[in-house]
């Protein structure tokens, strides 16, 4: 047998090509900072090719288009995520534009209080985190957070880490942001389940890294508000004299009242309950029924966050003033970003493809079942590994749902254990984030931290709510798989 047959036909050189393509990825990323959408487009169809797959299997033919590992990998995946993540977004960006952050914020103070303020940020980062993205949070967050540490006179870090774990973990563990509705697909499990074991798995992680280790580090790290900030709200502070000049008329939509707790806290909450109802209606209700007919339709989640999209433009937006062609225009503004990320997703579902199709999965899970390894362990590890290597939270995760999906496919897996498998993935892509995560230099930027502070600070946070965080979703599996 020759070498490139031993590497085609052999368990352990369909290994040896996976581990190459991993490394070839690895090294386009990191060492040639090529895109990860192209690094793994490239990366997946050199192993297609290296593993023998017909040029017509991998790239299609004349005579039967659309049935290519190329089209039914990107195709596949964003059919099902692309309009989730979109209505997500645009959710995101107007609570983010009516003040919802702010209102919620003088809500917690108000509850907490000045010492139980760091624990105030927590919860704001946990509730804003659900519809907006990770690194908008920080942006709408850290001026919230400034004046908190300012009245409060402690470290910056005692109010910023719990509110950075509220935002870290929902967007690594619950939909709609683009992790958790990517593997959602990739598992084939619904977005429901994802929510409920996003929450059960996340929380203990959220309250061992944000309220736990960052009321501990952050009375040890001290770090003053940054200067520009105190600079920029004299400045404001001057401007609101006797002699400032009058607002212009364009600035009287900022001036109106500020949204209720419970109007920003409602809107949130509809395409979870919406999601949810489907949900546990499937478990519930007869099957054909039209009390069940009507949940699923409302439950299927293009279809609950459309209904939360609308109702937010019209309470939050046509009843506060804004007109149609403003609510158009913040709509476009907030989706241009999404593109690159749809991109990543799909190509690293295209990367799983090839995964499957030269049966590497298969000899994963052949070596897997020898080794005694549970498929949750090897979920997590090698999204630990993808995370510490190249930086980036979505390409762990994609890259780790195309592995792990041959190994789940055909197995008798209930919903709540490809719950728990995505949880395993989820939390792998979080663990320590370092220069190579652009997150961590966000944080660094924004909250006044030197590199060793933020290695002190963030990344102890991001690895203790992901190792959490994966021994709640380890244990549930062993007791219910």
């Amino acid at each position: 047998m020759g070498a490139v047959d031993w590497l085609r036909t052999t368990t352990p050189g369909l290994l040896v090509l996976c581990g190459l393509a991993i490394a070839v990825l690895l090294i386009a990323i990191i060492r040639f900072k090529l895109e990860p959408f192209i690094a793994l487009l490239l990366t997946g169809l050199t192993l297609a090719l290296a593993a023998g797959l017909p040029v017509g299997k991998i790239v299609g033919t004349v005579a039967k288009p659309g049935e290519s590992l190329l089209e039914t990998g990107f195709g596949g995946i964003l059919g099902h995520i692309a309009v989730i993540i979109g209505l997500g977004t645009v959710l995101g960006a107007i609570l983010e534009r009516s003040g919802g952050a702010d209102v919620l914020t003088g809500k917690l103070l108000g509850i907490f209080g000045e010492k139980g303020a760091p624990i105030a940020m927590g919860l704001l980062g946990l509730i804003f985190g659900i519809p907006v993205f990770f690194d908008i949070g920080i942006f709408v967050l850290a001026p919230l957070v400034y004046v908190a540490a300012k009245r409060g006179g402690r470290s910056l870090v005692l109010y910023a880490m719990p509110m950075l774990a509220g935002l870290s973990m929902t967007h690594a563990f619950l939909p709609p942001h683009p992790g958790p509705v990517a593997l959602g697909g990739l598992l084939g499990v619904s977005l429901g389940w994802l929510i409920i074991m996003g929450f059960v798995c996340g929380i203990p992680g959220f309250i061992a890294a944000g309220i736990v280790w960052g009321g501990w580090i952050g009375k040890r790290v001290h770090v003053e508000v940054p200067a520009e900030f105190l600079v920029r709200k004299q400045d404001e502070a001057a401007n609101e004299g006797p002699g400032a000049a009058t607002a212009p008329a364009a600035t009287t939509t900022v001036q109106q009242k500020a949204p209720s707790v419970g109007l920003i806290g409602g809107i949130i909450a509809i395409p979870l309950v919406l999601i949810l109802g489907a949900t546990f209606g499937s478990q519930m209700l007869t099957a054909g029924s039209r009390p069940l007919a009507v949940l699923t339709f409302l439950g299927t989640p293009a279809v609950a966050l459309l209904i939360a999209v609308l109702v937010a433009f019209y309470v939050l937006g046509l009843r506060r003033g804004s007109t149609v062609q403003e609510l158009s225009t913040l709509t476009a503004e907030s989706l241009r970003p999404v593109g690159m990320l749809l991109l990543v997703v799909g190509a690293g579902a295209f990367f799983g493809k090839i995964i499957a199709a030269t049966g590497i999965g298969a000899a994963l899970a052949s070596t897997m079942a020898a080794a005694g390894l549970p498929v949750i362990v090897l979920a997590y590890l090698i999204s630990c590994g993808l995370r510490v290597a190249q930086g980036s939270a979505t390409v762990a995760i994609v890259t780790t749902g195309g592995i792990v999906q041959p190994l789940v496919t055909g197995h008798d897996y209930s919903p709540v254990a490809l719950a728990l498998i995505a949880m395993a993935i989820a939390a792998g892509s979080i663990i320590l984030s370092h220069v190579n995560d652009g997150g961590f230099w966000i944080i660094s930027k924004y909250f006044n931290l030197t590199v060793k502070q933020t290695l002190q600070t963030w990344t102890v946070l991001e690895t203790v709510l992901s190792v959490v965080s994966f021994a709640v979703a380890a244990l549930l599996f062993a007791i219910l798989v």
